[in-house]
Parts: structure tokens; C-alpha cells; sequence
């Protein structure tokens, strides 16, 4: 009969330590999961996003652009489309600036969310880590992204979503969608 106590002992000690370890995973997941994979509080609706800045400790919000039409281009830094559309839409922004306001969205995320804009010299972009979602990535896929990327939104000056285009966009094409939408 002492066995059997000295084993249930055993079997308690052990079920705690397993249940402390569980408790603490848990605690971790949703500590993690409630700031977003670290990206911090904010909204990823597409038509009033308000993310966590990039580059400061600010705010990256739809609403702030109101009056001027508005490009949200998603990236991260694996993504050798990114690579391919980046240098197209730092031109056209470059060009564009007076007119139209380009927001640069870190999403789906691996490595460093500052490689892309650094090397194609975008830095002077508003930009935004995204939050939420299935891998830090709420605004993407709410507007419909899902795994890939790049992924580019264009607004309105009111703020209304006008198209979504999920594929890298080279520079002739990017010149072609502003014309349409934006008569720029």
C-alpha cells in the first residue's frame, strides 16, 4: 500500500509540473496573440485602419490621409515580388508626392520589416507593421491577401476603397491603375 501512495505522489508532483508548464505556454500564446505578434493595439479594418508605426512609436491611420488619394502597399522582406514592384513605386511615389500619399505595410513577416523599404530607399513612406490576423497580418488578409504578396490598396481621398490588387505591379501598370482611379 505504500507503493502505491509514494506513487500517486509521483504521478501528483509530476501532473503539476506539466500543468505549471502548460499554464505558462498558454499565457505566453495569449500575451502574444492579444498585442497582435508584438505589433501593439490598432484596428486592421480596411476602411479605417489605425496600425502601429514603423519606424517610431506613432500611429499609421487611414483617417489622417482624408483629402488625398491613398496606396497601401503590403511587403515583407522575403518576398521577391516586393523586390520586383519596389523600385517602380519609389519612382512614381517620388514623383507623385504632392498629390498622392503611399503608406508602406509590413505583413506576414520573417526577417527584418525595414530590409525593403532601406534598399529601395522608401523610408520616407508612413510606415506600418501589421497586426493581428494569421501571422501578423490583419489588414492584408481583410482585404483579401491571404498568403501572397505584394499586395497594393488604393483609396480615395474620402477614404473609400476603390481596388485591391494582389500581384506585383510593375512601374507601367502602377502609372496605368493611378491614371484610372486617380486621374494622375
Amino acid at each position: 500500500m505504500a507503493r502505491l501512495t509514494a506513487q500517486s505522489h509521483r504521478r501528483l508532483r509530476v501532473g503539476a509540473v506539466v500543468g505549471l508548464g502548460l499554464a505558462l505556454v498558454v499565457s505566453v500564446a495569449v500575451v502574444a496573440v492579444t498585442r497582435g505578434g508584438g505589433g501593439g493595439p490598432g484596428v486592421t479594418k480596411p476602411a479605417s485602419f489605425d496600425l502601429p508605426s514603423l519606424t517610431n512609436s506613432g500611429r499609421v491611420r487611414l483617417a489622417d490621409y482624408r483629402g488625398r488619394p491613398v496606396v497601401v502597399n503590403f511587403f515583407a522582406s522575403w518576398c521577391s515580388s516586393c523586390e520586383f514592384e519596389l523600385p517602380g513605386f519609389a519612382k512614381v511615389s517620388g514623383e507623385l508626392k504632392d498629390k498622392v500619399t503611399f503608406v508602406g505595410v509590413d505583413a506576414l513577416e520573417t526577417g527584418d520589416p525595414l530590409y525593403l523599404p532601406k534598399r529601395h530607399h522608401i523610408e520616407w513612406w508612413p510606415l506600418a507593421s501589421d497586426i493581428g490576423g494569421a501571422n501578423r497580418s490583419g489588414l492584408h488578409d481583410a482585404l483579401g491577401g491571404g498568403t501572397g504578396m505584394p499586395v497594393t490598396a488604393f483609396y480615395d481621398a474620402g477614404g473609400k476603397l476603390l481596388a485591391v490588387e494582389k500581384a506585383a505591379l510593375p512601374e507601367s501598370s502602377l502609372r496605368d491603375e493611378l491614371k484610372r482611379l486617380y486621374g494622375v
